[in-house]
C-alpha cells in the first residue's frame, strides 16, 4: 500500500510540473500576443466552466451518485485526499458547518483523489456527515475547467443554488473565508456561518 501512495505521490507530483509548464507556456503566449484574438482565447479558456457540470462518481458502497442530486442546494464541491495534510486538516470544519447549515440547503460533497480503500478507512476513523465520492479522470478535467489549473489539493469549489460557480479556490478554506462566501448564499432566516473555527 505505501509502494502505490509513492507511486500515487509521484504521479501528482509530475502532473504538477507539466500543468506549470503548460500553464507557464499558455501565459508567455498571452503576455506576448498582439492581438485581442490571442486575449479572447485566453479569457475562453480561463472561464471554461461557470456552472456545475454533469457527471456520475461512485460512493464509498459503490453506488452512483449523479450531480444533479443537489440541485436546488448550495453545493461545497471539495477535492481531497487522505495524504494531503491541508485536506484533513478542514474536513473537521466542513463537517461542522455541514451539520449546522443542512437545513438551510448547503450541501458539502467530498471528492476523494485517493483509493476507494484509503477513503473508506479514512471515514471509519473519521466520521464524515457528507458524501464522499471517488474522482474519476473526467471529474479531475473538469476540476481543472473549474479553476483548478495547477491540478493541487485541496480544491474547493462552490455553487450557488442555481448550479452558478461562484468561488473556486486551491488550498484550505478558514472558517473565515467560509463565513464570507456561504453567507450570502443562504436562507435570510437560517442558521450563519461562524467566522470563529
Amino acid at each position: 500500500m505505501k509502494a502505490l501512495k509513492v507511486v500515487l505521490v509521484t504521479a501528482l507530483a509530475g502532473g504538477i510540473s507539466i500543468g506549470t509548464a503548460i500553464i507557464g507556456q499558455r501565459w508567455v503566449e498571452f503576455e506576448n500576443a498582439d492581438s485581442g484574438r490571442h486575449t479572447e482565447r485566453f479569457e475562453r479558456q480561463a472561464e471554461s466552466l461557470q456552472t456545475l457540470p454533469d457527471f456520475r462518481l461512485t460512493d464509498l458502497e459503490g453506488r452512483e451518485v449523479a450531480s444533479n442530486a443537489w440541485a436546488g442546494k448550495v453545493l461545497v464541491l471539495n477535492f481531497w485526499a487522505t495524504w494531503c495534510p491541508p485536506c484533513l486538516s478542514e474536513i473537521p470544519r466542513f463537517v461542522e458547518i455541514q451539520e449546522r447549515l443542512r437545513e438551510s440547503g448547503v450541501q458539502f460533497v467530498g471528492i476523494a483523489v485517493d483509493q476507494v480503500e484509503d477513503v473508506r478507512a479514512f471515514a471509519a476513523e473519521q466520521p464524515v456527515n457528507y458524501p464522499l465520492l471517488i474522482a474519476t479522470p473526467e471529474v479531475l478535467k473538469f476540476s481543472v475547467q473549474l479553476g483548478n489549473r495547477l491540478e493541487v489539493l485541496p480544491f474547493t469549489v462552490i455553487f450557488d443554488r442555481h448550479g452558478r460557480r461562484v468561488h473556486g479556490q486551491i488550498g484550505e478554506l478558514s472558517a473565515e473565508e467560509l463565513a464570507e462566501l456561504l453567507n450570502p448564499l443562504l436562507v435570510r432566516e437560517g442558521p450563519r456561518v461562524s467566522r470563529t473555527p
